[in-house]
């Protein structure tokens, strides 16, 4: 099993969920969250004061997936979310030791 996040600019996970239910992937976690990359945030302009916003808002998806299903949910994302500007995201994979359906006891692939 892998675990896939996803971090993600907000108005992009409209159509990463749908990129990824199509390749029939049944169910994931999104958590608002705060973060900067590289950029470090950027300086707005408010009423004619200039502030630095450090921490900007981005989406977090959570996946769990067996591993014939990586590549394939990783093309969805890249082709849903990108927009080819600064803070598109990244994508990180992980081993994923066990699973368990708390309802149903099943453990492994059959668990997600």
């Amino acid at each position: 099993m892998k675990m896939l996040i996803a971090i993600i600019k907000p108005f992009k996970l409209d159509a990463v969920r749908e990129a990824l239910a199509d390749i029939g992937v049944q169910g994931m976690t999104v958590t608002e969250v705060r973060g900067f990359g590289r950029q470090k945030g950027h300086t707005e302009l408010y009423r004619g004061a200039e502030y630095t916003v450090d921490l900007l808002p981005k989406i977090k998806i959570e996946v769990a997936l067996a591993p014939d299903m990586v590549d394939k949910a990783v093309d969805a994302i890249l082709k849903a979310a990108k927009t080819g500007q600064i803070g598109d995201g990244k994508i990180f994979i992980y081993d994923l030791e066990q699973t368990v359906r708390i309802r149903t006891g099943e453990s492994g692939v059959e668990a997600v």
